[in-house]
């Protein structure tokens, strides 16, 4: 089935499966290595985009439905300068083995889109659909409001 889409700013057309998840499709046809399965059952949060402003597990999505929506991955946001939180998240050392950080900085850019100014638990509500196996969350949360802060600087 042809799907027309945007992906991270620039018109798509392309032929999928229709029984083919957005995660397989985003990773392995459009190549946005950014997009990871950890669990294929949406619990993780390591397959992430941003759907239309909102953070979305791309393996509980099939591609044909991203039909006219729009899709931003973590190279999107690096193709146009938007590094505030990547940078926040390394200033505060809330990256490890790396293999979560696109899921929680996508959730991330939705909150502060969303809420420039969170209070700590409605942080950690936006961020309980991603999972971290190394860290204990708490540079994660730092980096999140440090993000908040430079973002509020530079507006």
């Amino acid at each position: 089935m042809k799907i027309k889409f945007k992906l991270n700013g620039k018109d798509v057309e392309y032929d999928v499966a229709e029984h083919k998840r957005a995660l397989d499709f985003l990773r392995d046809d459009m190549r946005m290595t950014s997009v990871k399965e950890g669990c294929g059952e949406g619990e993780c949060g390591a397959c992430t985009i941003i759907l239309n402003g909102k953070n979305v597990n791309s393996c509980m999505v099939l591609a044909v439905e991203l039909d006219g929506q729009e899709v931003w991955t973590l190279e999107g946001l690096n193709e146009k300068g938007d590094t505030i939180i990547q940078e926040s998240y390394i200033e505060k050392g809330a990256i490890q083995c790396g293999f979560c950080t696109p899921g929680f900085i996508m959730s991330t850019k939705v909150l502060l889109d969303n809420n420039p100014s969170p209070k700590e638990e409605e942080i950690k509500e936006a961020l309980e659909g991603n999972l971290c196996r190394c860290t204990g969350y708490t540079k994660i949360i730092e980096a999140v409001k440090l993000a908040a802060e430079k973002r509020g600087e530079s507006r």
